[in-house]
């Protein structure tokens, strides 16, 4: 990789890192992404959410610098062990934005994959290589990689070991889905934790009712619930329930015990009304509350 094409690729990641720390995992394109990144004087787009597929015109490589995907793709469905299905834009195989895409796999630079979890955000995840290309399916893989060495010179690799890559590729597509499903649950619930109300964006959780690895466990808006760290941490162990009621159940455990005012905060919503959206479809579902609430009740027996 040319020097003038590494340096714009490592300023690309060094400023997503500086947007991650502002904003969080999730990066509006507004306020955020679209103030670009500095390089060499200039103000550098860090994609085209139209196209999908940019290369910046500063660029001398022909390799793409970044992709990215709507938060409507079914990415879920398009995921292999080896990484994420991305494919070609539509038209002629050698027009320039597929040129740009094939490069970047030709040449194994990394790129960024602006993967949409909700409108108008995105989860950058870098680097990822282009490890595969499939022009008679008019598709690529995208393999994400990992950032090695001091934190001040930090290099983009593609794992060697098939395992370890394979590993990175499933911890990712578990991220990714988190991230979706809770760009569906937060804005139903007026991004605000349904039990205690806190409204601060990066303390809220999307929880799952019935978790991702059971039958019941889709990825609805039903199915989950917009909590802040504290309650989900203690939904997820049994320390606070919901019955399909919708109310808002502290086990006996955390009821008799004396622990300081932030335990007394948590006990302060036993036999609350739980807030539930509007919409009378993304409202919890009552029969995955009776199945959770089932457990609850027997953990706090």
């Amino acid at each position: 990789m040319a020097e003038a094409e590494e340096d714009i690729r490592t300023s690309c990641f060094s400023h997503l890192k500086i947007l991650s720390a502002e904003f969080g995992e999730d990066i509006p394109y507004v306020g955020g992404l679209n103030r670009g990144f500095p390089f060499r004087g200039r103000r550098i787009p860090f994609l085209n959410y139209q196209k999908g597929i940019y290369r910046a015109s500063v660029q001398r490589g022909p390799a793409a610098l970044s992709i990215n995907t709507s938060y409507r793709s079914p990415y879920a469905d398009e995921a292999t062990e080896d990484g994420f299905l991305y494919a070609y834009r539509a038209g002629a195989i050698d027009q320039p934005d597929n040129r740009a895409l094939r490069a970047a796999c030709t040449l194994q630079v990394p790129v960024v994959y602006f993967i949409g979890t909700r409108p108008g955000w995105y989860r950058p995840v870098f680097p990822c290589f282009i490890t595969g290309d499939d022009p008679t399916s008019r598709f690529v893989v995208v393999t994400p990689g990992v950032m090695v060495g001091p934190v001040d010179e930090q290099e983009p690799i593609l794992m060697e070991d098939p395992i370890e890559r394979r590993y990175v590729v499933r911890a990712t597509k578990v991220r990714l889905h988190q991230a979706r499903f809770r760009g569906r649950v937060l804005p139903a619930y007026m991004s605000q934790c349904a039990i205690c109300r806190l409204k601060e964006g990066r303390l809220l959780d999307a929880a799952h009712i019935i978790g991702d690895l059971q039958a019941a466990g889709e990825a609805v808006v039903s199915n989950g619930l917009s909590l802040c760290s504290i309650h989900h941490r203690a939904f997820d162990q049994h320390l606070v329930g919901v019955s399909p009621e919708y109310k808002v159940h502290v086990s006996k455990r955390l009821l008799d015990d004396k622990d300081g005012p932030m335990l007394d905060l948590l006990k302060g919503f036993h036999d609350a009304d739980l807030q539930v959206p509007s919409r009378r479809a993304w409202r919890p579902d009552r029969t995955r509350l009776a199945e959770r609430f089932e457990r609850f009740v027997e953990t706090a027996a």
